[in-house]
């Protein structure tokens, strides 16, 4: 009997970059007109070019977001192809005279990602009765094979527009890795139940939400970070809830700290900068 791998295939698409910040109003404030002026030409015009992004093939846009809460002021949110090209969105931000008075706070580096457990075990079952070993050149290609075919067919959930709604709330989030109850040693098969019955819930508010899952195991602190669009924040508390119910977060989820942020177009900085919302 061929042992079959633990870990799920999974299909990766845009690099995603959040962005963080506090406005030092105090520094800003104490500027003189002319100056504050200078400054906002040059970031509006800078901006506005990343909020737009490309105009053919994958979007890599970057959205404004002014933050509710004591964590930050402003929001900024990259998808990108690359991480390459997220650092130089970073860097973009960096040169402006205008980051002189924005103060990180936090960021988080992952890439949006899809968990092929139905797949994987579909896949892992077809290549065994082949008599194929895992890991070998053999077993590689046909995992290539399935990987390369369903990210053509997804490519519009792996390299998707950022959703155009009013809220975001983001998160990350980490599976259970404790001495009691360790998601890692749960077999495929189970964790596969349990990831379709949790996907279920999402689905019933899938006419008021957009979910956009991004895996950041060995690129920042959590393993996965989520991002929530709608134009109802209530609707996060509601799904956030019911998820807590579910077996696989129950009794396997770790959460990290919410950020929430209403979405503003790069031209409205500068009324966030004095304090008010567009």
């Amino acid at each position: 009997m061929v042992d079959i791998p633990a870990v799920p295939l999974t299909l990766e698409g845009s690099a995603v970059l959040h962005q963080m910040f506090r406005i030092r109003r105090t520094a800003w404030r104490a500027l003189d007109a002319d100056s504050k002026e200078r400054i906002l030409e040059a970031a509006l015009l800078a901006l506005t070019r990343l909020e737009h992004g490309a105009k053919e093939g994958h979007p890599n846009q970057t959205a404004f977001f002014s933050q509710v809460g004591h964590k930050g002021d402003l929001m900024v949110l990259h998808f990108r192809d690359t991480i390459e090209d997220l650092h130089r969105a970073e860097l973009a931000i960096a040169q402006l005279e205008l980051s002189d008075y924005l103060e990180p706070t936090h960021s988080y580096l992952s890439a949006v990602e899809l968990g092929l457990y139905e797949s994987s075990a579909k896949t892992y079952g077809a290549l065994a009765e082949k008599g194929l070993v895992p890991y070998t050149p053999e077993w590689n290609a046909g995992t290539a094979e399935v990987i390369a075919r369903q990210s053509a067919a997804m490519s519009p959930r792996l390299f998707p527009e950022i959703p155009s709604s009013q809220y975001l709330c983001f998160y990350p989030m980490d599976r259970k890795r404790g001495e009691n109850k360790n998601w890692y040693e749960v077999s495929m098969a189970e964790r596969q139940r349990m990831m379709h019955e949790h996907g279920m819930i999402g689905r019933r508010y899938a006419d008021c939400v957009r979910q956009i899952i991004s895996g950041s195991i060995g690129f920042d602190d959590w393993e996965w970070g989520v991002d929530l669009f709608a134009d109802d924040a209530n609707v996060f508390k509601k799904l956030i809830y019911e998820m807590r119910f579910d077996e696989v977060s129950a009794v396997y989820a770790l959460f990290g700290s919410f950020y929430i942020g209403l979405r503003i177009p790069a031209a409205a900085l500068q009324e966030i900068l004095v304090g008010n919302l567009p």
